[in-house]
């Protein structure tokens, strides 16, 4: 194995799960996040030549992959059927892990809830910490619509989830 291909097998090894993590807040899927990054891989690896710095290779493949997303959107839609709604009792105060695990479930089922483009800004603005022209640029659309889109992903979590407490101190758009 030469000194490329061994860089590229430390990448894999090293930045897969971090990856992971940002593909599935972006599909809301295991699976289809398991499947992002495979093909975010595999057309790093066939670039891993022309890269210029390997140090950039994350940053290359986390770009493919939000742009792998965005040709998804463009695919036709078909209809995708959520159980019902569960509202959990609230125990103000509790700070136990169950709470805490229905809290994410919740959150996720809400996520689940918003458009592929929603689910997308929210990620890279508050999971990734990008800023609106980074995110625009990363989607390749314009920074209004980030900010459009992420406006109404959080009036659309506020409102299926209005005593959450993560919702309530993400700022809104533009302040």
């Amino acid at each position: 194995m030469d000194a490329r291909e061994a860089d590229y097998a430390h990448f894999v090894r090293s930045r897969t799960h971090a990856l992971l993590r940002s593909a599935y807040l972006l599909t809301g899927d295991q699976h289809l996040a398991e499947d992002l990054v495979q093909e975010a891989l595999a057309r790093t690896h066939r670039a891993w030549a022309r890269l210029d710095r390997t140090e950039h290779a994350e940053a290359y493949a986390r770009k493919v992959m939000y742009h792998a997303q965005v040709s998804i959107w463009r695919r036709p839609k078909v209809a995708e059927v959520l159980p019902a709604d569960f509202e959990p009792d609230r125990n103000h105060g509790a700070d136990d892990h169950a709470e805490s695990a229905v809290e994410r479930l919740v959150l996720r089922r809400a996520l689940l809830t918003l458009s592929a483009k929603q689910r997308a800004v929210i990620v890279l603005r508050f999971f990734e910490d990008h800023t609106e022209a980074e995110a625009a640029k990363l989607l390749g659309v314009s920074v209004s619509t980030v900010k459009t889109q992420t406006g109404r992903a959080l009036d659309r979590l506020r409102a299926l989830l209005p005593d959450l407490r993560v919702l309530t101190e993400m700022p809104e758009p533009g302040r």
